[in-house]
């Protein structure tokens, strides 16, 4: 089973570390993430370029090689894959070839959690997410976000224990949406997670985050067949 390696980044103080993490964007990153950071309102902007920061770094560190000279390679459904493209599922190039590393970042409550599988094979997909119970208590949370034996599950919980486990299953669907490539764009109502292959809660000690915080992380990799070829995913 590959290993995921884990880093929890903690928040940054606005406006004493803001122009920090602009000259690192600046030196670090690509065209195309200076240039949707700077479509966003000035919070998210540096919240999205310290997030990115971190996750080049990251990158970098377990790679061996200089994050400067990583060049972001990010794949989308819908817009494809490339250099100029700054969003969907992480990855990276060096030196013109892709680089054998699973990525994915999530952000909740000012942190940010990193997660990432080294020398991962061709196939490989990782996501990961993180929340605070407390935001997964509004009302229609239940109808909007959990199957119905989902929400059956939850019946016997205690009221004070209800945000937790909420939480729970939203980091569960998040993480197993990412893998998948999917993400919002299906229903999260309609993926029951409670039993997944490849899908495993995070505690917050491990993933290094505040111990209130809901954490999963989903890996699926793909089997390369052994004899004559051909390949099939888990």
């Amino acid at each position: 089973m590959a290993q995921c390696e884990m880093r929890a980044v903690p928040p940054f103080l606005l406006p004493g570390e803001a122009a920090a993490v602009q000259r690192d964007a600046e030196r670090l990153l690509d065209s195309a993430e200076l240039t949707r950071a700077a479509a966003m309102a000035p919070a998210a902007g540096w919240m999205f370029l310290a997030g990115r920061v971190s996750q080049r770094v990251f990158a970098g560190q377990l790679l061996s090689v200089p994050a400067a000279d990583l060049t972001v390679a990010y794949s989308c459904p819908q817009c494809g894959t490339g250099p100029g493209l700054g969003h969907g599922r992480p990855g990276y190039s060096y030196r013109g070839a892709p680089v054998p590393l699973a990525l994915s970042l999530s952000r909740a409550g000012g942190w940010t959690l990193l997660a990432a599988v080294v020398d991962a094979s061709p196939g490989t997909r990782l996501g990961a997410d993180i929340e605070e119970p407390a935001r997964s208590g509004f009302d229609g949370f239940d109808e909007v976000a959990l199957t119905p034996a989902e929400r059956r599950t939850l019946r016997d919980v205690k009221a004070e224990l209800l945000p937790a486990a909420r939480a729970r299953l939203w980091t569960r669907k998040e993480a197993w949406l990412k893998m998948a490539g999917d993400g919002l764009r299906t229903a999260p109502s309609t993926v029951d997670v409670r039993e997944r292959p490849g899908l495993r809660d995070l505690d917050p000690a491990e993933a290094g985050l505040p111990p209130h915080f809901a954490a999963a992380v989903a890996l699926s990799v793909r089997a390369q067949a052994s004899g004559s070829g051909g390949s099939g995913s888990s």
